[in-house]
This record gives structure tokens, C-alpha cells and sequence, in this order.
């Protein structure tokens, strides 16, 4: 075992000798700038281990905010979900185990591990009752249970919708249960083929709840996998939430890990997790409405028509039609959390736009995200640089204190954020004399 280590220490050592990563701004915005990529043995790595939060440790917010542990003792949350009658459904979960095809895949995976990726879920959702007066949660429960890796949630009236890597499923939904005992009704089957690389399936309704959006990840990193096991997936579905019947909304996004609609135009935005391995500077995750019918490159292309060399044979034909996201947040932040401000508690310059929880890359010297950011919006669109919200999540040597995934705002209008490394929720408020310090629930 030690050996092993000291192996995959040796392995990092090696990867880190590559290029230094430049300034991550560069990236922000509809315009980020794009190098020359690279062709690695091994790509850069720099991965921080985690450690989890110290007693008396929290995240890091700006002056005029206040951030406290909401609740505590998880195990690995993803997802956050308030409920109108000021519940708060938290999801816990992790990937299925999947085999591993190549020696880079192995050393990667093991690598990844040392950040927390690989932590034990619950695969169940948790049911936080409506805050108290104090803005603690009241009584706590499972929810649902024996879930096969969830992610997505919403409700839809009195159904509760939930995103399985496998399949989507409705339950019965009723504010006064605690536990939901029915088993959940098959509305569709997702992809999940073998080996179920990016196993996440984010989770949006419309307006009126007649139609599901489903974000389904790629099978892999630039289809090393073969073409066959990526049918269906690189894809945001629509589905009709009466019937189960679905069709693809959107293609080319290799992984749509969240879902959202702008309140103001009504448009679905989603942010994506791009591609790997062709250096710390490529290629720029992003938001981006999402247009119907529209194809965004992968695996093909990136940022419109940058040709990636690497996939073979070549689809020019697709690479012609390729959209160019609206919004880069720059290479490797793995954003994950997607939450639209709305109306909410926090000062006025939270007020229109949208927060993003990135998880922090692997492959980046210097790492970055690990972070809570916020783009103001103006009149439906992107308007100026990322703000950070919450950050903190990295120790002074280095090691991962937490990692924030989703993000929501709760009924009161304060930030929820689920951190799968420290396996708390935060909740980030306004410094008023109503935002009294609590105590975390466990």
C-alpha cells in the first residue's frame, strides 16, 4: 500500500513538471483566452488532499455577509433543494464503481481519490424540516432511501422527481411525511452504459412542470471509449413529464452538471464541465443558455470551431454548426452548483445573477475553485466578472478543507451550500441582527 503511494506520489511529481497554468481571468468571460494545446503522456496534476474542516473552521465570506454551518454529518451531500413550505432536501451521493480501461484512467482515479471524490454516499436524500425561529433546522430524516447514485431533484406539484444515474423517478409527495415509503415510478430510463464515466444526471423543470430537462454526461473524457458508449449522452433531454416520452434538447455538452431557468426571459442556462488532458489552460468550463436544437462541439470541437485532433474520424459537418458558449469560468473549476439569485435576503449586489459552485480541479497548476462565485446578470445575460461568495475551502498547507457542489437559496433567501469533502451545509446570510450566530444541526 505504501508503495503504491509513493508510486502515484512519484507519478504526480512527474505530471507537475509541465507548463504553469496563466492567470485564470484570462478565461472569464465570452472572449477567454485559448493557447495552443498539448499532448501529454500524463497530464498536469496537482491534486490537494482533503482534510476536512477543524473544529471552529468555516468557509471564508465577504464583509456584509455572515456564513454558519446549517447542518452537519453527511455523508458526501451533492445537492441542496428547498421546498416551498421551507424544507430543505439534501441529496447524498457518489458514483458507481465502474471498471477501469486504461493505465491513465487508474492513476487519475487514484489521484482524484486523494481530494475526497471517492468518500462513501449515503445514495439517499435527506429531509431537513423548515428552519426555526433561531434559523436552525427542526427534525431530520430519511427522506427516500436506497437510491442508485441520485443527483437531480425537483418538485412538480405533489411529485418529487428524482434524477437516479440510471433512471428518472417520481415519488409521492406530501409536506407532512418525513419518509417517503412508496417506491419510486419509473418515468424513463437515463444513459448509464458501462463504464458510466460522468454519472451525475442535474435536474430542471419548466415553468408550468409539463417538461423535465436532464443533463446526461459523456461516457468519457474525448470518447477513448468509443463512439458506441457515448449514444444518448454529451446531452441536456427533454422530457414530458405526463408520458416519459423524451428527445434530445441539446447535444455536444460533454457535461451538463447543472440545470437552471433565468427568471427574467424564462431561458434554461446550464454550466458544463469541459475536456481534459490537453493542458492546465484547456479547455474553459462554462454557462451558457441553452439554445434548442443546438449542438456545442464535443467531442469534436471546443468553443465553437477549435478542432480537437484527438477524436478520430473527424466530423467537420458538426464542427461547421458548433455554438460557442456565452460564458467561460475558466479551465478546470469544475462547476457543479447553479442557482439563479431571484429574490433573496443578501445585499444588493446579490441581487441579479447567478451563483456557481465550483468543486476545484485536478489537473491545474495552481489549482483553482474550490469556491462559491456570483456573475451579475443584466437583462437576461451575463454582465460583468465573477464575484467570490464563498471561499475558505483550502488550508494554508494546502489541503482541501471542503468542496462546495450545489448551491440554493431557501426560503428565507439565505445561500445554501452542500460541501461533499467537509460534509456540511453551509447557509450564508446578510449581516443584520436576524442573522443570529447557530449552531450547526447534526
Amino acid at each position: 500500500m505504501i508503495r503504491s503511494l509513493f508510486g502515484l506520489a512519484a507519478l504526480l511529481a512527474l505530471a507537475s513538471c509541465n507548463e504553469q497554468a496563466g492567470d485564470p481571468r484570462d478565461q472569464y468571460g465570452e472572449n477567454p483566452k485559448l493557447p495552443e494545446p498539448h499532448q501529454y503522456l500524463l497530464p498536469p496534476m496537482k491534486v490537494m488532499p482533503a482534510r476536512g474542516w477543524a473544529s471552529g473552521e468555516k468557509p471564508v465570506v465577504p464583509e456584509g455577509l455572515r456564513v454558519e454551518a446549517y447542518a452537519t454529518g453527511f455523508k458526501h451531500p451533492r445537492i441542496v433543494y428547498p421546498l416551498p413550505n421551507g424544507d430543505v432536501l439534501v441529496v447524498e451521493s457518489n458514483g458507481p464503481h465502474a471498471p477501469v480501461y486504461r493505465v491513465k484512467d487508474y492513476i487519475e482515479g487514484k489521484i482524484k481519490g486523494l481530494a475526497g471524490t471517492g468518500a462513501p454516499a449515503g445514495q439517499r436524500i435527506i429531509l431537513l424540516r423548515a428552519a426555526k425561529g433561531d434559523g436552525r433546522p427542526g427534525e431530520r430524516s430519511v427522506l427516500i432511501d436506497h437510491l442508485n447514485s441520485p443527483y437531480g431533484v425537483v418538485l412538480v406539484g405533489s411529485n418529487l422527481f428524482v434524477a437516479d444515474t440510471d433512471a428518472l423517478l417520481r415519488f409521492p409527495y406530501d409536506p407532512a411525511q418525513k419518509t417517503i415509503d412508496a417506491p419510486g415510478e419509473k418515468v424513463t430510463d437515463l444513459p448509464a452504459q458501462t463504464p458510466n464515466h460522468h454519472w451525475t444526471k442535474a435536474l430542471a423543470a419548466s415553468a408550468d412542470g409539463a417538461k423535465l430537462y436532464v443533463g446526461v454526461g459523456s461516457n468519457s473524457n474525448i470518447t477513448e471509449n468509443g463512439i458506441g458508449a457515448e449514444e444518448g449522452r454529451a446531452a441536456i433531454w427533454e422530457v414530458d413529464r405526463a408520458t416519459g416520452l423524451k428527445r434530445i434538447y441539446a447535444s455536444g455538452l460533454r457535461n451538463p452538471t447543472n440545470l437552471a431557468f433565468e427568471p427574467t426571459t424564462k431561458r434554461l442556462w446550464a454550466i458544463a464541465n469541459e475536456r481534459d488532458e490537453i493542458g492546465p489552460d484547456l479547455v474553459p468550463d462554462y454557462l451558457t443558455a441553452v439554445q434548442e436544437n443546438a449542438f456545442y462541439g464535443w467531442p469534436y470541437s471546443y468553443w465553437g470551431q477549435h478542432v480537437d485532433v484527438r477524436v478520430q474520424p473527424q466530423r467537420p459537418d458538426l464542427v461547421a454548426r458548433a455554438i460557442r458558449p456565452d460564458y467561460g469560468l475558466g479551465s478546470h473549476v469544475a462547476p457543479l452548483g447553479l442557482a439563479f439569485s431571484g429574490t433573496n435576503s443578501l445585499p444588493a449586489q446579490y441581487q441579479n445573477g447567478v451563483f456557481i459552485g465550483e468543486h476545484g480541479s485536478w489537473d491545474r497548476d495552481p489549482p483553482v475553485g474550490y469556491k462559491v462565485v456570483f456573475i451579475p446578470f443584466q437583462n437576461g445575460r451575463p454582465s460583468g466578472l465573477p464575484q467570490d461568495v464563498v471561499t475558505g475551502f483550502v488550508s494554508e498547507d494546502s489541503k482541501t478543507r471542503g468542496r462546495p457542489v450545489g448551491v440554493a437559496l431557501d426560503k428565507s433567501g439565505a445561500l445554501l451550500v452542500a460541501d461533499d469533502v467537509g460534509n456540511v451545509v453551509w447557509r450564508v446570510t446578510a449581516v443584520t441582527a436576524s442573522a443570529a450566530v447557530m449552531p450547526p444541526a447534526r
